[in-house]
Formats: structure tokens, sequence, C-alpha cells
């Protein structure tokens, strides 16, 4: 462990959040010598940390906001099988972030964001690695390749142009071959005749998410630091040179009221009601996505990516996750059956040896959406409530370098300009 003496560091920092960006947060703050407490309004991976598809692919790593997205969100209103979901509803604070979200929408903000998630891209997979060799022990495993399977060259196509658009905004070249569907079938057995072209996409990983987050929290646990569950946390109280107290809505071990130096907020689509009250106004949306596990007959071994119907699969041991959809609604709305069977539709004809009825696992998580597709990590209006969250679809593969930013940044271990870009305040 390196220990930082540098009088700006916390002694004792409360993280928010026993998601993958708390957690990690936790870790590297563990890393230079700062006692943690994670608290959870539930326990650990217990939010979008826990169903999502579980790939690491910088390749794929791209701001939200963008003019096809809002092609799909204008679509959803008349066709159900959209990959975006966005129902009827009168909630003025939702109708506020799509229209900020709207105006991001653009080819030019799009091309700025994506400077920005170049420098992610490039520094994502080597936090995992600092991760593992510093005591992680469920395996960040090798694609090598991620299949790309498309019905047709129209599909295949729209990924070539998304990966030219990450090259030509200063991106690294994604490593890939475009290959027939009989070549993807003699990878993975599972894809069916309707799979006609594709693509074999080279340095990407995967994880098991509940597996790996799990690990890291044993990881945090085993360096000394408090994981508490059931502490829904309801405010934070600034107490100036006495830190900050942190109050619970509920009964924990841990009583209703924890003490530290200093707060991170990293608490995923509940992350608003805590941040506001320190100047944070920007909104975080819930961009839920829904997941299911089934047992195909051939089990592939390859994450796959079904173009143009944004789903997303990967093998999980005996079980294979199916992942999509991106539904705008109240967190902690109910499971919706029809998101699930829209997956289903889309996804059937791609495959062959599957059992669809036999399911398991069906789940819904709550994606913490920014409308301008970047992070929030930093300071808030005080210096003792700090924020990681905002990450969108990309927690997974982010959330560890922005919990080593932001642990740099609030130790004095020097803070990384790109750090700027995810100001909690703007």
């Amino acid at each position: 462990m390196i220990v930082n003496t540098a009088r700006t560091s916390p002694e004792h920092v409360a993280v928010v959040g026993a998601g993958m960006a708390g957690l990690s947060t936790a870790w590297f703050l563990q890393e230079r010598g700062v006692r943690v407490t994670v608290l959870d309004r539930t326990g650990v991976a217990a939010g979008s940390s826990w169903g999502n598809a579980g790939m690491l692919n910088p390749a794929f790593t791209v701001p939200l906001p963008e003019p096809s997205v809002l092609r799909y969100g204008f679509r959803s209103f008349l066709d159900r099988s959209s990959p975006v979901s966005i129902p009827p509803t009168v909630d003025r604070q939702l109708w506020s972030f799509l229209l900020s979200f709207a105006r991001n929408c653009t080819a030019r903000r799009w091309r700025r964001a994506m400077a920005v998630f170049n420098e992610l891209n490039r520094g994502c997979l080597a936090a995992f690695e600092q991760l593992t060799e510093g005591g992680v022990s469920a395996p960040v495993t090798n694609a090598d390749p991620l299949v790309i399977a498309c019905r047709d060259r129209h599909d295949r196509e729209h990924v070539l142009e998304e990966f030219a658009r990450m090259s030509a905004s200063g991106g690294d070249e994604a490593r890939f071959e475009t290959v027939t569907g009989d070549q993807l079938r003699e990878l993975e057995p599972v894809l069916s005749a309707e799979v006609r072209t594709g693509l074999r996409v080279h340095g990407q990983r995967f994880i098991n998410p509940p597996e790996f987050v799990r690990s890291l929290a044993q990881a945090v646990h085993d360096r000394g630091g408090d994981i508490v569950g059931n502490f829904p946390v309801a405010r934070v109280v600034e107490r100036g040179e006495a830190g900050v107290e942190l109050l619970s809505s509920g009964t924990s071990q841990a009583g209703d009221t924890v003490r530290a130096d200093a707060a991170v907020l990293a608490g995923g689509a509940w992350l608003n009601d805590l941040a506001q009250p320190f100047g944070v106004r920007m909104r975080v949306q819930a961009g839920r996505g829904y997941s299911f596990t089934v047992r195909p007959r051939a089990m592939p071994t390859h994450p796959i990516y079904l173009a143009g119907r944004r789903i997303a699969c990967n093998p999980l041991g005996d079980r294979f996750r199916v992942t999509g959809s991106m539904e705008f609604r109240a967190p902690d709305a109910p499971l919706d059956p029809r998101r699930i069977r829209t997956i289903i539709e889309s996804a059937r004809p791609m495959f062959s040896g599957i059992d669809w009825n036999d399911r398991h696992e069906e789940w819904v998580g709550s994606r913490p959406c920014t409308p301008d597709g970047l992070p929030l990590v930093g300071p808030s209006r005080s210096p003792r409530v700090q924020i990681a969250g905002g990450h969108g679809m990309w927690g997974m593969v982010l959330g560890p370098l922005t919990g080593r930013l932001l642990a740099d940044a609030m130790t004095g271990n020097g803070e990384d300009p790109l750090i700027r870009h995810f100001d909690p305040l703007r």
C-alpha cells in the first residue's frame, strides 16, 4: 500500500455506493493510505453493477448522446421494439433531462465528448490491471475476439462507421477483421444462419460483473475497509473542521450516523438528492437496462454483440447473459416484462439452440446517465463532499479509472487534467 502523508489527504472517507465506481474509489483511496467506510442502501453490487453485460470494450465506449440515439428515441414512441424506451409520462424532471440530452445529440458535441472518452479508453484497462495485481481475485478475461454479429451489410457498415468516427476524433484505431457468417459460426456455433456477416474485434476484455464487484468488495474489506449494507443515506451534513455526517433513513449495524473527514457520493441513479444541496445541478437520470440468463446447447466462449439491435451477450461460466434496452424511467420502478420480451424478439433470430422460455435472473438496473454523456467526478461546492457517478452505460469499464483519478485528486497525489472535464458543478 502506498501511504500518502500530504496534509490535504483525509484520514477517513465514507463512500456512498457499493457498486463498481464506489468500491474502486474506496480501493484507490486505500492505496493512498486512507481509511474507508463504504455504505450502500442495499449491499454490494445490488444496482447496475450486478446485471450488466460485463464487457470491457474501449472500442465501443462512446458518449451516449449522439444523433442516432436521438433517432431511436423518436422511434420509441411508435415502435415498441426500439432499443430506446421513453414511456409516456408527465414527469417534468424527466422531460427536462430529455430536452437537455437532445441538445447534446449533435455531431459537434459528440466529437467534443468523444475526445475526452478517447483519453478514458486509453487508460481504463490499465486501471483494471492495478486492481487485479493488487489483490482483486476475480478474472478479467481477454475476449480475443469480441464477436460482432450482423444480419446484413447494413448493420456491419454501421459498426464500421462508428469505428471510423472514433478514429477521426483522435481515438485509437480498432483492430478487427470483417468476416462471413459461416466464419463466425465456426467460432460460435450458437449463432444462427440469420447472421450473414460481422466482425472479429481484438483487444477487448470481459468480466463476470457480480463476481468481480464482490471480489473488489472483499479486497477493500481485507485491507481494513468497512462495508455496511442496509444503510440508505438520506442526508449528508457538513460539520466544518469536524468533517461530515452521513445520516441513514433506516437502521443498520452501523447505527443511523457515520462520521468521516470527507464523503464520496457514488450512489448511481440515486445521486441527485444527496448531491443537489452541495451545488450539483446536473441531473442524473436512470437509463434502465434489462438482462436475463439462458443456457444454450452450445455455450459461447466469447462475448457477442448483436449490431443493429444493441444487444450485448456475455458468457458467465454455465450461463449466457443477454443484455439490452435503454429505458428512461424512475430508478425504483418495477421490471417491465415487455422490455424482456422485446429483447428476446430481437435476439431470437440471431441464435440457435436456445430455449428462450427457460430463462433465469431476469433483472432491471438503473444506469446513471447525464445529459452530456460525461460522468460527474470531483469536488462539489464543498471540498469535503466529492462526487463519483453519472457514468451511464460505462460505469463498469470506466469505474476503476475514474475512481483512481478521484482518489489521486483527494489525496494530493496530483490531479490529472482529464478529471476537469467531469466537474460536477458544470
